[in-house]
């Protein structure tokens, strides 16, 4: 079989292959609220072979969402919605998982589908932004510098996030730690301009991060862990590779079970050349420094790509974004790619459709 298509331990539990969902923001939300959309859109991965399914960014808190539409997971109803849409996914075979996010000087902003940039003002619902340091990402409003008690708030509604994910049925918990969000603002020098305990060296910059690994774990102490990181910030004096992988040991060491390397998001003078699986080297750089088990992403289409990045030993996973929105059974097709259909786990209401090789 396959290294796609054959199955993948992660933290005591089996996944079913190493072709996943990867997070993918919806803005369909009211005041948090998963709802049909959501059931239906993670479901349907699922019921398309994914190995696991992870919902898109969920606030632990209000104001840590991208937008007024974005879903969270800081009310004990929220978690009791998330519940049927996670035993869904269950239901059809694949792992759920979550991510849990805080936006950080990134939230309070439009939909893209209201076709506006920039930030919601308070009269149209929005919020006033918090960051490491009062430095607006560029268009963007002002945020306000965290001090230590709203850092404190923070880490401690990850680790409430936490326990309703768990409640809720969630086994794989992602911290969002990329994309130029709150933990990537902490992380990078670009956008953490502080002088106390949270800034400056390497390791302080990583404090909030891994005061939020401990927190998840201790309030998620069988859940599987994953840390998604950008590899790069892509712009000069920024993050980068040899800083992910040294964070990864640290966190790790805390209790992180796996890494997600992404890239970029927290400038926008960043200079970032995309294409087919730009960002494998990204994930390999780190599993080759540390030793720990990555997963690679961007523009990954086919299985005989992603066959080819795990016979590299570029990454121990696949995840995938704008491919399952394309190809909601890119599991199974990928599976017929590589001259194995019989492999993939096609519903059985659907075996009568598989080709016959």
């Amino acid at each position: 079989m396959s290294l796609l298509l054959s199955p993948y331990d992660l933290a005591g539990r089996t996944v079913r292959n190493r072709l996943w969902v990867a997070p993918m923001c919806q803005y369909s939300a009211t005041r948090g609220m998963p709802n049909d959309w959501h059931h239906v859109h993670l479901a349907q991965f699922a019921a398309g072979g994914a190995g696991a399914v992870i919902s898109e960014a969920t606030a632990v808190l209000p104001e840590g969402r991208i937008s007024p539409e974005d879903v969270g997971i800081w009310t004990d109803a929220q978690r009791d919605a998330w519940a049927p849409i996670v035993a869904a996914i269950r239901s059809r075979g694949a792992i759920p998982g979550i991510q849990l996010a805080h936006a950080g000087r990134k939230a309070s902003t439009w939909s893209p589908f209201t076709g506006a940039r920039g930030s919601v003002p308070a009269a149209d619902g929005g919020w006033q932004t918090v960051a490491p340091s009062a430095i607006a990402f560029e268009g963007y409003a002002e945020p306000t510098a965290l001090d230590e008690a709203g850092i404190d708030r923070i880490v401690a509604a990850f680790g409430a996030a936490a326990t309703r994910s768990v409640a809720a049925g969630f086994e794989i918990l992602e911290l969002h730690a990329a994309h130029g969000y709150l933990l990537h603002q902490f992380l990078s020098p670009l956008s953490n301009q502080r002088t106390d305990a949270y800034g400056g060296t390497l390791e302080n910059r990583a404090r909030l991060l891994l005061r939020v690994v401990d927190a998840v774990r201790s309030a998620a102490p069988d859940a599987a862990i994953l840390v998604r990181f950008s590899g790069t910030d892509g712009a000069e004096g920024g993050w980068d590779s040899a800083q992910t992988a040294t964070v990864a040991t640290w966190a790790a060491a805390r209790g992180a079970d796996f890494f997600d390397i992404s890239s970029g998001g927290l400038v926008a003078h960043q200079s970032i050349t995309t294409g087919p699986g730009y960002q494998v080297a990204l994930a390999a750089e780190v599993r080759r420094a540390t030793g720990l088990p990555v997963s690679a992403v961007g523009e990954i289409t086919s299985g005989p790509q992603a066959e080819q990045i795990l016979t590299a030993g570029d990454a121990d996973i696949i995840l995938a974004g704008r491919e399952w929105l394309r190809d909601p059974h890119f599991a199974l097709r990928a599976a017929t790619e590589l001259g194995e259909p019989a492999a993939a786990p096609w519903p059985p209401q659907y075996v009568r459709a598989r080709p016959r090789i």
